[in-house]
Formats: structure tokens, C-alpha cells, sequence
């Protein structure tokens, strides 16, 4: 809240009584207020002369009780000083009252100079509160102006740039008579006789700074609209006019080449569990379709590509605009850009399709280049299982091999036994002793009871009993010799039964490797199958053809495009630089 100013208040005092010539300073504050008031209160209680210009330029008489109305010898005189010609005294009286000092009027003068230059309300308001922080004493705005300049001190330093208001040089809200009936001002004591009435009406007033300070929005609206179309001109239009121009005009057509291919998994009838599940799904194969996917998009294939079909030759060519061409000495690094911009592939897990896109500035080469990679993608997918199913087969292999050779030995073992004892089967051997002792054994019985029977006679025939005798001898010599090869294969470590023994555990090893080898065997079969079913093959379901017209650069889509990013960065700039200039300036 701004306080009024205390001005020094001052009274022209006459010498003649005679002379009823109104005192007409009233002294003003800086914001009008004293004036304004004065004014009102005389227009309320004092009627408006009748007559033109030397009846609104006489100004009234301000007494401490009121006003009263001027007589026409004093309107008279006061239009004729206001036109410069001398007005003679009806009365004939001389005119006595006091002289300004030398001081004073250059003072004056300084003030008139002051007024002269179109200060608005607002500067002169400042001015005044500028003066009393400085607790300079000023008895109007003005001379707060001029005192605070004569201290060295600028009055006007506080000012806001966001004033609505500006000073108009020359203008209408200029300097002129009509700053003088618009700003708070003293009267200079030798012109109060002669200045016109100060009252101004408040509507009109209030109208006037209105318009102007419309009119003044209106103009700084217009600068501020002129600075964005120029700011968005130099960075949204030229530069989405110069990405246009390259699309329509300098860029060169690329064709491109469309190809799709799937990567399927052989049919897995005897599978089970979730491998049986997924089988002939493009989850079987998902993980083959993203490493085929990386492989086409990776180095190693751009390399390759060079090295058969010459990519960098073809992008390396005069006749490519120079945005698109690749220079003549082109490192691996820019041509992998180049092939990335101008190779696109994209997999589709839903369908388990892989879609591969090719540009190039040959339709024929694109063409080219497609079946090139489609090839690539196809040794690559042979490869993925190669190495799995190798290591399977070449397992079960080994198995079966060595089941063989286990198998061998213990055929050779067994039949080392058997040429060892010189038996093919020890057991009918024993078996043949045990019968053939049997019999001895029977035989020598029968010869015992008919020796005792012959000898039971009183005369027996002796010829018979030695017979007998010596039958039974015989028997009894074989039965013991029987016995002993017996006895002889029952015992020590070359005996009989531990050959027989170690020829029973031979034929039991022999048939244990029997079975190991037939394990050994379908396990064979059984990995040849199982790696028959995890074959990947690629088949084409579109097949490359070579375009008649160039696909790229799409022209509208693209300018478009550029004039949207460069929108963005524009506004993105200026939202960060308002932001950062309100956080400064706060």
C-alpha cells in the first residue's frame, strides 16, 4: 500500500486588495488525487462558464470555503494573456505581488523539460516512492524526477519489463498539452493566471488509458506473434522444408524385396509328455526362428553377404545420393549401418513366421540379395541340431561298440575253457565217468555172486572159478581207474569241476554280453529315430520376386514425419527454456 505524498503547499500573497484575482495552485500529489478531488468538488458546486476557450482556460478560485464564479473582466484578461496580447487593467491598477528567483525558474524550466518527455502515471508514481525512500521532500512527481536525478539516483531503475503501459515518443501518450491534462502536475506561479482548467472527466480519462493500453497489448501481441512465426519458421518450417525437398527430389528410389519362411520341426510321433505336446507348434521351433532372426541381423551375415553378392560395391555406387551412399573406403562398422537401415526382419511368434524386408537401389539385386539370405538362414538352420544329434549317435555308437567288443571277449574266454580241458562239455564228460562206473560197479557184483556160486559146489570147475577170478579183477582194476580220474577231476586247481565251474561262468558272462550288446543295439535305433525327429528344415512360404516400382522414400509420409519431430524438439526447447527462465527470474 502506497501512502500520499506530503507536498509543501504555496500562497501567493497581493499587495491591493482591489486585485480579486483567484489564487489558483493547488498543489498535487503524485498519484493526482489532491487535484482530481478539487476538481470534482468545483464542478459539483460551481457552474460552467457559457463562453468558449477564454472561459475553460480561466481557471477558478479556490478559497477555504468554496468557489466562486470568475467576472467577465477577469475571463477577458485571462484569454488574452493565454493569446499573448496584453490585457490592459480595467481599473487602471497596477499589479504588485512577489518575483520568483533565478533558482526557481531554471527549476521550472527543468520541470517543463521533464514534462516534455512523455513520462507515463506509473514512472512518475515510482519517481515519487523512490523519493521518499531517499526521504527526498518533492512537491510534485516531476520534481521527484528532477530531485532524484540531481542526486544521482535513477528514478526509473524498479521499472518492470512486463510494463503494459510504454512511453510513446511523439505519440499520443507523448509529450504535448495533452500529457499535460492527463498527468498529475504543479502550476508554475507566473502561468496560473493564464493555464486552462485541469479538470478532465474521469470516464473519458479512464476510457483513454484503456484504449491505449489495448492498443499497446494489441502491439506487443503482434511482435510477440512475428517472433514465433520467424523462431518457428527457422526451426520447424526450413528444416521440414529441406527433409522434403530431399525425400521429393534429391533422394534416391530403393526397391525393396518382400520374402517370408518358416523353420519346422520333422513330425514327432512317438514323443511324450510336453515335448509330445508342442510338437508341430511354432513354440517347438521358437527358439530356432529368434537365433535364425539374430544370425540374419548380425555381422557375421552382412560379411558374408559382401563376400558373395559385393554389398558395400553396390551401395558404394556415384550415381546414390550422398546421404544413402557408402564412401568408397567404407569401414565394416558403416556398412553394418547400412545394412541394418536397408535390411529388416521381423519375427512373428504367434504364426512363427519370420518376414524379412530388403531395400536396395536394383530390384534385381534386392532379389538377389534375398534368396543370398534365405540360403544363409537355411545352412543356418541345418546347423542348429547338427552338433546334438552328432554327440547322441556317436554315444549310443560307442556303446554299441563296446558291448561288441565285451561280447567278443567273453566268446574267446568260454572257448579258451573249453580247448583248455579239452572238453567241449565237462559235464557229459563227468556224467560218463559216473555211468560208466555204475556199470563197472554192477558188473563186478555179478561176477562176485557167480564166483560164490561156483564156489558153493564141493567139486567146483576151476577153470571157471579162475575165470571168474580174473573177471573180477579186471572189473575191480577199471572200477578203481574210473575212480581215480574221478576223484582226480573233483580236485585241484585244474580239476574237472572248476573247469566246469569257470566254463558255467563264461557262458554266464557270454549271455550277459548278449543282452548288453542287444541294449546297446536299440539304443542305437533308438537315437537315430530321436535325432531323425529333431531335424529343423526352412521352408519358403513367399518366395522373393524382384519390384517395378521403388518402395522408398515414401515423400509425404516421411516429410510429415520430419516436420513432427521437428515440432517436438521445438516445443520440448521452448518448454525447457520457460521453465528455466520463470525458475530464474522467481
Amino acid at each position: 500500500m502506497t501512502t500520499k505524498p506530503k507536498a509543501r503547499k504555496f500562497r501567493i500573497r497581493r499587495s491591493a486588495p482591489a486585485a480579486a484575482m483567484p489564487a489558483t495552485g493547488v498543489s498535487m500529489n503524485a498519484g493526482g488525487a489532491a487535484a482530481e478531488d478539487m476538481s470534482a468538488h468545483t464542478a459539483a458546486q460551481a457552474p460552467r462558464p457559457a463562453t468558449g476557450s477564454a472561459a475553460n482556460a480561466y481557471p477558478r478560485q479556490v478559497t477555504g470555503t468554496g468557489a466562486s464564479r470568475p467576472s467577465p473582466a477577469e475571463v477577458m484578461r485571462a484569454a488574452e494573456q493565454e493569446l499573448g496580447e496584453a490585457a490592459p487593467d480595467p481599473h487602471g491598477a497596477p499589479r504588485t505581488g512577489q518575483v520568483s528567483s533565478a533558482s526557481e525558474v531554471e527549476s521550472e524550466s527543468d520541470i517543463d523539460a521533464i514534462r516534455r518527455e512523455g513520462l507515463t502515471g506509473r514512472q512518475l508514481r515510482m519517481a515519487r516512492r523512490v523519493a521518499q525512500k531517499h526521504n527526498i521532500a518533492a512537491t510534485s512527481d516531476f520534481d521527484a524526477v528532477l530531485q532524484l536525478r540531481k542526486a544521482g539516483i535513477d528514478p526509473f531503475r524498479h521499472a518492470n519489463m512486463l510494463e503494459l503501459v510504454v512511453p510513446k515518443a511523439g505519440g499520443t501518450g507523448g509529450s504535448g498539452e495533452g500529457t499535460v491534462a492527463n498527468l498529475p502536475q504543479t502550476v508554475p506561479q507566473t502561468r496560473r493566471e493564464t493555464l486552462p482548467s485541469t479538470e478532465v472527466n474521469p470516464v473519458d480519462r479512464r476510457n483513454r488509458e484503456i484504449a491505449d493500453i489495448q492498443r499497446d497489448i494489441m502491439k506487443r501481441r503482434r511482435r510477440r506473434m512475428i517472433l514465433l512465426l520467424a523462431r518457428l519458421s527457422f526451426f520447424v518450417f526450413l528444416p521440414t522444408f529441406i527433409a522434403g525437398w530431399y525425400f521429393y527430389v534429391a533422394a534416391t528410389p530403393m526397391y525393396s524385396t518382400k520374402s517370408e519362411f518358416l523353420i519346422l520341426q520333422a513330425d514327432n510321433s512317438g514323443g511324450s509328455g510336453i515335448g509330445g505336446l508342442l510338437a508341430g507348434t511354432q513354440f517347438a521351433t521358437n527358439q530356432d526362428s529368434i537365433a535364425v532372426q539374430s544370425y540374419l541381423e548380425s555381422k557375421d551375415a552382412m560379411l558374408r553377404l559382401d563376400r558373395d553378392e559385393g554389398f558395400k560395391a553396390h551401395f558404394s555406387q556415384d550415381w546414390i545420393d550422398p546421404i544413402q551412399r557408402l564412401p568408397a573406403d567404407a569401414t565394416n562398422e558403416q556398412a553394418y549401418k547400412t545394412y541394418k537401415k536397408n535390411v529388416k526382419i521381423g519375427y512373428d511368434p504367434t504364426e512363427g513366421v519370420i518376414r524379412m524386408e530388403i531395400s536396395a537401389a536394383d530390384p534385381e539385386v534386392s532379389a538377389e540379395f534375398s534368396r543370398a539370405l534365405i540360403s544363409y538362414a537355411e545352412e543356418r538352420v541345418n546347423h542348429l541340431t547338427e552338433k546334438k544329434r552328432e554327440d547322441q549317435m556317436r554315444d549310443a555308437l560307442t556303446s554299441f561298440e563296446k558291448a561288441q567288443a565285451d561280447r567278443r571277449q567273453a566268446q574267446e574266454d568260454l572257448v579258451n575253457l573249453q580247448q583248455e580241458g579239452a572238453l567241449l562239455d565237462p559235464e557229459g564228460v563227468i556224467g560218463s565217468l559216473r555211468s560208466q562206473i555204475n556199470n563197472i560197479e554192477v558188473q563186478l557184483q555179478e561176477r562176485q555172486l557167480e564166483l560164490a556160486a561156483l564156489q558153493d559146489n564141493a567139486r567146483p570147475n576151476q577153470a571157471r572159478v579162475d575165470g571168474v577170478r580174473g573177471d573180477i579183477r579186471r572189473l575191480e582194476a577199471l572200477l578203481n581207474e574210473l575212480n581215480t580220474k574221478m576223484t582226480d577231476a573233483s580236485r585241484g586247481e585244474n580239476s574237472l569241476a572248476q573247469l566246469t565251474a569257470r566254463i558255467q561262468m563264461a557262458q554266464a558272462d557270454l549271455a550277459t554280453r548278449d543282452m548288453m550288446l542287444q541294449s546297446a543295439l536299440q539304443q542305437v535305433e533308438q537315437t537315430r529315430m530321436e535325432a531323425n525327429r529333431q531335424v529343423r528344415y526352412l521352408t519358403t512360404s513367399v518366395a522373393p520376386v524382384a519390384s517395378q516400382s521403388p518402395s522408398y522414400p515414401r515423400s509425404f509420409e516421411d516429410t510429415i514425419l520430419a516436420f513432427l519431430i521437428f515440432s517436438g524438439i521445438y516445443l520440448m526447447v521452448s518448454l525447457t527454456a520457460s521453465i528455466l527462465r520463470e525458475q530464474v527470474t522467481s
